[in-house]
Formats: structure tokens, sequence, C-alpha cells
């Protein structure tokens, strides 16, 4: 599922990339690719990919859009070189929840520290790409086609759905955004939603019934080719569908502890979905705004603590809607296209990076904070980045096997080997 949280236009000025100064051309034909995917109205959030038999796996993608400082979050308090990197903005040891003799969380995650002692959120840190670039634009961009050195135009998630057989009427399933990501680019069919509540025809049905949408739809497209009829066929699908889970309306998402953002309004509907057992099998949620070149803040408050407090809070009521049952079938994953240099810039900020930290949450983790940590001595660093030492197609190969039920990711990654994490 896909909520877009994105930077305000004074966020995005201040952060001074020229990326973000106006439309790129390759997004220009980003934007135009992905239209052409689109088979319902579309609006601010979601990306949702349905059709797996009921009981299998989900994977959750919170992507954090604008470069993630994974530092900030899972600090390596046993670093000397992370304290004297950052003396205005550092999380101090005495602040911080201690994981291990090596690392600590953010003050700010603290709605989600239970989940880190019970096993239900573990980390992996030191993760990078292939080929880093310090541009969001083509960082995101080979993120998402996670297929370096191939000719592949496809997204790596649209490939996940087409190794699973592309099952159900409607395979995949964006809410809350007028163009799905890059990593659902691709033939397999996707639909997108508002959200579970707006999943509506614009005549009523008092007015309309579904059933006579459907019938005259199959008279029109007798005959018609399946890609012609597939996507109004999948639309009125999920009206249906979806019409089931509007009428039992249960207790609202600021009820159950979310917040009040995007954000917590699109975890809420991916829980319910999950609970609801439609096969959801892999969702994507976009949470932005982390391009902090200025005025991070400190731990005790400002523009990182108070993204970080947002997302712990969403996540911790995300797992708290779930239950142990649903926990057990769902793995969220963070992903961010790049991390933040280890020192801090005059403007009390970072500047782009390249390594980063993986959070996950859900069922079936191994406790703690996983990958091969190089160190931060000027030795160790990659042109003055944390190195990425873990490939992030070696944890998503490692959740898609083994919580997802897919048997190879050979076609999903081209090309590469992944490696045991031991996340899972």
């Amino acid at each position: 599922m896909t909520i877009a949280t994105p930077q305000t236009p004074e966020q995005m000025l201040d952060c001074g990339c020229p990326e973000n100064r106006g439309v790129s051309r390759r997004n220009l034909f980003r934007m135009a690719a992905v239209g052409g995917l689109a088979t319902a109205t579309t609006l601010s959030g979601a990306t949702l990919a349905f059709g797996a038999p009921a009981g299998t796996g989900t994977l959750v993608v919170l992507s954090l859009r604008g470069g993630f400082d994974g530092l900030s979050a899972v600090v390596p308090l046993g670093d000397p070189a992370y304290a004297k990197a950052r003396p205005g903005i550092a999380v101090a040891a005495g602040q911080a929840k201690k994981l291990d003799s090596m690392f600590g969380l953010h003050p700010a995650l603290k709605p989600v520290f239970k989940l880190f002692d019970n096993g239900t959120m573990a980390a992996v840190h030191a993760v990078g790409q292939a080929d880093p670039t310090r541009s969001h634009f083509e960082a995101m961009a080979e993120m998402e086609r996670a297929a370096p050195d191939s000719s592949l135009r496809t997204g790596w998630i649209d490939r996940t759905l087409g190794s699973l057989g592309n099952p159900g009427a409607f395979t995949g399933t964006q809410v809350g955004s007028g163009s799905m990501p890059d990593s659902m680019i691709g033939p397999n069919m996707k639909f997108a939603m508002n959200s579970i509540a707006g999943v509506k025809l614009s005549v009523g049905e008092d007015l309309v019934p579904l059933s006579r949408w459907r019938s005259a739809l199959k008279t029109l497209h007798a005959g018609a080719a399946p890609e012609l009829r597939a996507p109004m066929t999948n639309a009125l699908g999920a009206v249906g569908k979806m019409g089931k889970l509007q009428k039992g309306e249960g207790r609202s998402a600021k009820d159950l502890g979310y917040p009040e953002t995007g954000l917590g309004n699109a975890l809420h509907d991916v829980a319910r979905l999950i609970k609801a057992d439609m096969g959801l099998r892999v969702a994507t949620v976009d949470f932005g705004n982390w391009d902090m070149h200025v005025n991070l803040g400190k731990s005790d408050g400002g523009w990182m603590s108070n993204q970080l407090g947002e997302m712990a809070k969403a996540l911790a009521a995300f797992a708290a809607e779930l239950g142990a049952d649903g926990l057990k079938r769902t793995t969220l994953l963070t992903l961010s296209e790049f991390g933040r240099r280890l020192e801090e810039n005059g403007s009390g900020g970072l500047d782009h990076g390249h390594g980063n930290v993986v959070l996950a949450l859900g069922g079936g983790l191994k406790q703690g904070v996983h990958g091969r940590w190089p160190g931060l001595g000027a030795s160790k660093l990659v042109d003055g980045d944390l190195a990425g030492t873990t490939d992030y197609r070696s944890i998503v190969s490692e959740v898609l096997k083994k919580r997802v039920g897919v048997d190879s990711t050979a076609d999903i990654f081209p090309g590469f080997k992944p490696k045991t994490v031991g996340l899972v």
C-alpha cells in the first residue's frame, strides 16, 4: 500500500536538493508510464497487491522517502566516531533505549520499545544497494527496479506478483496516490483506491445496482481481449469486495491509537485487509519528509524526533490491531533510497549518504540488530558514509521466501545471489 506523506514545499526548498525543484524528464515518463497501469480512481496513499489464497503471508513495505537517517534511529552508541561526528544532533547514550553493547534506539521510538523487547521488531544495520548514488530519484528508481546491470524495466514487486502466478480477481491495488511506485511497474494488474471507505461507484447503488454494471459490461466486452476486459472487471470486483468491509466498519484509526495522519490511516487500512484474510500479498506504504539537510533537531524534540515519533506510534498501533494471529502472517520492512552522511553539516542537518538501517516488524523474526557492522572510523567509511555491508535484496529475498511463500527470487532479483541475513 502506498500512503504518501510528502514534504512540504518549504521543506523541499530548504533541503537544497536540485532534484526537488521541478519534475525531471525521467519522472515525467515514469508518471506517464504508471498512469497506464492504474485500473480505478486513485488517491494519496497505499498500494496493495491481492490475489493469494487465504492464510498466506503478507509483506508490507514502508518506504521512507527522502533518505532516512538510520544512524539516528538505531544509534551506534558503542562506536566513538558517532558522537564525535555529530556534536549538535547526536543521541546521547543516557537518552537511548539500549539494545546491546553497540546499538540503542532513539527515544522518540518509545512506542515500539516493547516490540523490540519481545522480538516482534528487529533491525538490520549497514544496509545498502549496488552502485549507490546520492540522487533521490535515481537511488529510489534503482531500488524499486532492483535489477542493476539488466535491461528489465519492471519493478521487483510486480515481478514478485508474477512469480506467484498473479492470482485472483485483482492482484495489485494502490490506495492514496495518483501514481504507483516504480516497484509495481509491470504487466501484472493493479487496482488503485483512496482508502477502503473510498472504493465506490460515482453513481450510487440505489440508482444503478452493481449487478447491472456487471451485466452491462459483460455485454459491452463480449469478445473483447482480456487486457481490455480486465480493468473494469477488476474495478467492479474490488467495489464488491470492499463494500463488505465498508459495511463492517469497526473502530476508527484514532480510537485504535494511530496518529491522525496519512500514515496512520494507511496502516489501519492495511491491517483491516490482512485481518479480513482477503489474500493480500504485498502492500507498500509511503512515508516521506526525511530529507533533513537542515535543523534535524535534538533527540528530545525537532524534525527527526517528530517524524520518528509518528512512525513509532503508527507501527505500535498496527501491531496491536493485527494482534498475535495477524502478526504471524505479516512482515513489515522499512526501505529508504539511501542513508545520511556520518558528519553533521553546518546547518544542523545531514546530507545524502549511503548505508542505512532496515526496521522489521512482524512474526518469525530473530531478535536484535543484524548485519555486519563495518564501523565508523575514517578508514571504514565510503566517501564519508556508512558502508553498506548487506544488500537490501538479501533481506527482501529472505522475507519473500520464508514469510510470503515465494519459491525462488531468481527472476525477481535477476543475477543476484542473496546471502543469509538471519533476520527471519
